[in-house]
């Protein structure tokens, strides 16, 4: 018979009730870590190395770009450009909030976008 594999040979039920378990080991990992999200504000265009820092420690930064575009909006534009290559360089995510704000992530993380309707892009 083609289907041989299948019969109930009592020697078959033994092998199969004695592997039905499988001892695993329980152990906890440590080092897991938690998501840290900081706030920063840019009041000039230096403020950008602090988003950096942050940024390369894997951490999700809220950016009040507020200040610097109401004062500078050559080094608010030089800011944003260097925020990108470094959110591009952790291989993260960055979006625009709204006209004051910014959110960066690294690489664990992704921006969900969606559309003025309410439903995903």
């Amino acid at each position: 018979m083609a289907f041989d594999f299948l019969g109930n040979s009592e020697d078959d039920e033994m092998e199969s009730t004695e592997d039905e378990f499988v001892e695993l080991d329980a152990e906890v990992q440590e080092g897991a870590s938690d998501v840290v999200i900081k706030a920063e504000t840019l009041q000039e265009y230096d403020d950008v190395e602090a988003v950096q820092e942050h940024l390369r420690n894997d951490m999700i930064v809220w950016i009040n770009i507020g200040p610097l575009k109401s004062t500078d909006m050559t080094n608010l534009k030089r800011a944003v450009k260097r925020l990108k290559k470094t959110v591009k360089a952790v291989d993260g995510d960055m979006a625009g909030v709204d006209e004051h704000w910014i959110i960066a992530c690294p690489s664990y993380g992704e921006i969900e976008r969606s559309a003025k309707n309410g439903s995903p892009v």
